[in-house]
Formats: structure tokens, C-alpha cells, sequence
């Protein structure tokens, strides 16, 4: 290797590493920027089958109000007899005690859609909505869902016939809190 072109790595690497200056931290901070938006969340992505690998809670409706599982069934029971589901299913799905604003969800993609599963699709909303299945139907072997958020008290009308080409992923991890990162810097920027 060319002896001045090792000199200037070994710069840039002081810079980048070892360097306290506003500008290195700068630097840094959109290094790491480039790092998860390009690389990172992509191959997170790819990994998860999804476009959408992590994505942040922005809204209450899946939010169960801090009750324990019994207390709230209690008082939403009849929002899912209509649907045929009982407590016994209720308690079996993933999340049954809902998930609050500001939660970061980690998603795979949707091979299979079932009854209790929580689906990322796009609506009407600007982002995707986190809400969890309460019916399908298969017509001419093509699916169709329905959804309703566990804190609202019906579905939303761009939540009836939900087809495979919305469906961004399904729910299968929460980080409590993360997700109010994201919603402060969306907030920052006018865009909350």
C-alpha cells in the first residue's frame, strides 16, 4: 500500500474514533444514519421477510388501559363474541395483553394470516396500522382479513377486506418504550 495513502487512513480513522471535535461527532452520527437506514434495517428486512422489520407505535388503540388480562376481557368480551372468539382464544394469541404508544414492534413477514394474529398493513392512515385479526374469509383462494385495535370498539373502515398485497408483516416481538425515539424526532420535525 502507498505509504501516503496509509497516513490518510490512519487520519481518518483518528477522525472518526478517537477525535472529540463537534465535527467528528457529526460525522459520526451520520455515519451511524447511513449505517442502520441502508444497511442495517434492509438486511434486518431481508432477514424477516418483511419491508418493514421494526416499526414504533404511534397510537393508543392497542392499548389495554394498564388492566390485568381478566379485568379488561371483562369489559371487551362482547367486542369479539361477535367474531366467535372466546377468552380462551383471546388468551392464546401473542400480545394478549395489548401493547402501549411509544412500543417498538419487531415484524416478520406474513407467510400465514391467522384469527388473534397482529397484522401490519397499510390503510388509510400516513403509516402502517397494528391491529390485531378478528376474521377472514378466503375467496376464489384469495385472502381476506379483517382487523380491529383491542382499545377501539369496532373496526376502522379501511380495516374490512384487507388483502395480502397491504399486508406489510405480522407482530412477534415488542420493546417496551423504544419506539418514543421516533415518535419525539417525528414530532421534532412537524411530521407527529
Amino acid at each position: 500500500m502507498n505509504k501516503n495513502f496509509k497516513k490518510t487512513l490512519k487520519k481518518i480513522w483518528y477522525f472518526i474514533w478517537e477525535d472529540d471535535s463537534l465535527l467528528s461527532w457529526i460525522v459520526n452520527v451520520v455515519i451511524a444514519f447511513v449505517l442502520v437506514k441502508f444497511i442495517i434495517y434492509p438486511g434486518l428486512g431481508l432477514l424477516l421477510g418483511t419491508t418493514h422489520p421494526v416499526v414504533a407505535v404511534v397510537s393508543g388503540s392497542m392499548e389495554h388501559n394498564n388492566l390485568d388480562f381478566d379485568t379488561w376481557w371483562q369489559q371487551n368480551y362482547n367486542l369479539y363474541s361477535d367474531y366467535g372468539i372466546d377468552k380462551e382464544d383471546f388468551s392464546s394469541y401473542k400480545f394478549k395483553n395489548g401493547f402501549n404508544k411509544g412500543d417498538l414492534l419487531v415484524l416478520v413477514g406474513a407467510d400465514e394470516v391467522n384469527i388473534g394474529d397482529l397484522l401490519v398493513f397499510n390503510g388509510d392512515a400516513p403509516g402502517p396500522i397494528i391491529h390485531r385479526v378478528v376474521k377472514i374469509d378466503i375467496l376464489n383462494k384469495k385472502l381476506y382479513a379483517q382487523t380491529k385495535g383491542d382499545n377501539n370498539g369496532g373496526s376502522r373502515p379501511d380495516e374490512f377486506g384487507i388483502t395480502e398485497e397491504r399486508v406489510i408483516g405480522k407482530g412477534v416481538f415488542r420493546i417496551p418504550y423504544l419506539g418514543w425515539f421516533k415518535l419525539g424526532l417525528l414530532k421534532l420535525i412537524g411530521k407527529a
